[in-house]
């Protein structure tokens, strides 16, 4: 992988995120940045492309585009994508998949483009073709120009590693990252979760205080493609050992199984020694000894788990403890119904964030700080 000639590199987000997606970015040192619908866009190399799937924790994914021309017919696509240097990004011995969209061009019929691409690879390269290899490559032809990305993610980076136990509808971890950002989390505070689930929130909020890794359990894309160099990886991935913190992160639900799921999750996350998960309903939910922080929360909605009508009154209980219980704490809440949400009578702040998350929209509201 040759890291000299810079590349456009784009960060995918959910719509509604790519300004806390951009922030994170700049944080990391990467950038300038571009917001575009749907994600964030760098100049980089292929040292930024393996550093952003294993340092950024709201990144859905980060695509390398390889290069461009202008194709106006099927044969011009054809002898162009056969004179494309496919051998500086991918190897011949790797299975590869590739996709095609085309949008407002004289190309228009898809899968005639794919054949032509695929063809091209094949002849020249010698690489397979498998419409389920995990190596992809996507063919955008829009206004008459084709545009080459490389899916170097693979598996989307929501998925850690560590989760290998999920209960009815979870919260992925990239979600969470920039629900928690959206709250002002930042590593310093403890977080509790009123109905943990699976764990997300207090894993992921317990993995930024400890400063470990998004990637470093998990395989990427990019470790299949052509000159990657193993050892360079492997002391990125090292990373700085863990962070000290006295902080600890709390979980709860009435659901003993969910409970023991986020244990196992947090263990294998590395983060069960500052974790706790306990089995009980809101009622008795009280704050931890120590300093106040964020309390995180992502209730059944209705439209997904359970009757809206019972919902009512379980929000409106999670409200009532949160307001007379937790003074000097923030509150965050994402709930796809505002009926559910005002029911917890929360003196939420204007500006609430909304994205779609599997098949519904779902919107974070946040408190200052509780008086």
């Amino acid at each position: 992988m040759n890291p000299a000639q810079p590349f456009e590199i784009f960060l995918a987000a959910p719509p509604g995120l790519e300004a806390d997606l951009a922030a994170e970015v700049a944080e990391k040192g990467f950038g300038p940045t571009t917001q575009h619908p749907g994600g964030v866009s760098f100049m980089g190399g292929w040292r930024e492309v393996q550093r952003a799937n294993l340092e950024l924790r709201g990144a859905g994914r980060v695509l390398a585009r390889i290069g461009s021309f202008r194709a106006f017919h099927l044969a011009q696509l054809d002898k162009r994508s056969r004179k494309f240097d496919w051998a500086a990004y991918l190897r011949p011995d790797v299975p590869l998949r590739v996709e095609v969209i085309c949008r407002k061009s004289k190309i228009y019929h898809a899968g005639a483009a794919s054949e032509r691409i695929k063809r091209a690879i094949s002849e020249t390269l010698g690489a397979p073709l498998d419409d389920t290899a995990p190596l992809r490559l996507m063919a955008r032809i829009e206004d008459d120009l084709v545009t080459f990305s490389l899916d170097t993610s693979g598996e989307p980076l929501h998925r850690r590693g560590y989760k290998e136990a999920v209960g009815k509808a979870p919260m992925r971890e990239t979600l969470a990252a920039m629900f928690l950002r959206e709250c002002g989390y930042d590593g310093t505070e403890p977080v509790v979760d009123p109905m943990c689930g699976s764990g997300t929130f207090p894993i992921e909020a317990a993995e930024v205080a400890l400063g470990l890794l998004p990637g470093r359990a998990r395989h990427f894309a990019f470790e299949d493609m052509a000159g990657f160099d193993a050892r360079a990886w492997a002391a990125m991935r090292a990373g700085d050992p863990p962070r000290d913190t006295a902080l600890r992160f709390y979980g709860f639900d009435r659901d003993a199984g969910a409970v023991r799921m986020a244990t196992a999750n947090a263990a294998r996350a590395g983060v069960d020694h500052i974790t706790e998960f306990t089995c009980q309903p809101i009622s008795a939910l009280l704050p931890p000894e120590g300093p106040r922080g964020l309390v995180m929360v992502n209730p059944p909605y209705g439209a997904r788990i359970g009757n809206r009508k019972l919902l009512f009154g379980l929000y409106g209980a999670l409200g009532e403890v949160l307001r007379t219980r937790f003074r000097g704490w923030r509150v965050g809440i994402v709930t796809s119904d505002g009926g559910l949400a005002r029911a917890t009578d929360l003196p939420f702040l204007p500006g609430a964030t909304s994205v779609a998350h599997g098949g519904l929209k779902i919107t974070l509201h946040r408190t200052g700080v509780l008086r």
